[in-house]
């Protein structure tokens, strides 16, 4: 049987001087192995990657790789840099950490004017310059969301280097067509959904996993998604399920990554708001709104009878919510 996985994007904790805090990174691999996550995203989107620099990139994906310790495989972006050459370098040094593959992000070889072609050139140029590292796609939102159509996605699935993709399209014909282009190859891809509201759809049209930002608020319902959304004895509840998260999945976006510091402050771990990527604070009224999740979170749990990280087992140090931050 195919094991489906939940694969978090990693939010990148701060201390009160704005530095990463490994520490605390520590305590979230912890909470997201305790919640059944099967692998993880490191310096990603959702890590502020463009909000720390070069060597913090390679310190933070360091530290999680000796956390982690070979219990799940870990994949990272590589793809910094001015030009092509650059990006290769970059791609070296931080699978000399150890990672299982490095990710490199769509927008990122080619303008937001360029056509495919010129895409496609740069990924050649990029597979040339980087011998036999083990390749992902991301179309990550950032600088700009490079949607691959179904011939890019299958000329790159050709140069038998890529292992992971993530896919933005959110649109589910565009996943399913590029699905159906994976199935009809030998090619070993893994293919994850972004998008929280495709979570039941593309496991049953035959991707991977999930890889998701509401994983930085509620790992176990995703996790509990991906392993339960094809089984035919549990569709009334897959279908509930997806209804809710479909339903919040819009809210936890507003000021994200700080929305989803604030809830995992909530349930317990010592995670500051504190964000490089913005400087304004979550209003009374996101709060709120986080808080009803919350509740709304416990409920899904108690319906389908999933128990959540006990934070306090994990011997992590409970902050008080309103205490300095």
């Amino acid at each position: 049987m195919d094991m489906k996985k939940f694969v978090p994007v990693m939010i990148t904790p701060f201390n009160l001087k704005a530095k990463v805090d490994l520490d605390v990174v520590s305590h979230l691999v912890d909470f997201y192995l305790a919640a059944g996550v099967k692998g993880f995203f490191a310096n990603c989107l959702s890590s502020e990657m463009y909000s720390i620099t070069e060597d913090e990139r390679l310190q933070l994906t360091q530290h999680i790789m000796r956390y982690v310790n070979g219990r799940v495989p870990v994949v990272a972006t590589g793809s910094f840099g001015l030009t092509v050459y650059d990006k290769a370098e970059f791609t070296k040094k931080i699978y000399d950490t150890g990672i299982d593959a490095v990710i490199l992000i769509t927008g990122h070889y080619a303008n937001v004017e360029d056509s495919d072609e010129v895409l496609l050139k740069n990924f050649d140029r990029m597979f040339a310059l980087t011998g036999n590292i083990p390749l992902g796609m991301y179309e990550c939102p950032a600088p700009y969301k490079r949607i691959l159509g179904t011939d890019v996605f299958k000329q790159l699935l050709s140069a038998n280097r890529m292992v992971y993709h993530k896919d933005t399209s959110i649109d589910l014909e565009k996943v399913k067509a590029k699905l159906d282009i994976l199935k009809s190859t030998s090619n070993k891809l893994e293919f994850y959904d972004a998008h929280s509201p495709n979570a039941m759809y593309s496991i049953q049209m035959g991707a991977k996993g999930m890889s998701s930002i509401s994983g930085n608020f509620y790992p176990e319902i995703l996790v509990w998604m991906v392993n339960n959304a094809s089984d035919p004895t549990k569709q009334e509840q897959v279908k509930w399920l997806q209804a809710e998260i479909s339903r919040v999945d819009p809210l936890i976006h507003i000021a994200y990554p700080m929305s989803a510091k604030y809830f995992l402050r909530k349930r317990g771990l010592p995670v500051r708001t504190i964000s490089r990527a913005t400087a304004l604070e979550l209003t009374p009224e996101q709060k709120r709104t986080l808080d009803e999740i919350h509740t709304s979170f416990e409920n899904w749990c108690t319906q389908l009878n999933i128990k959540p990280v006990d934070i306090e087992q994990l011997m992590l140090p409970k902050y008080p919510l309103d205490a300095a931050i």
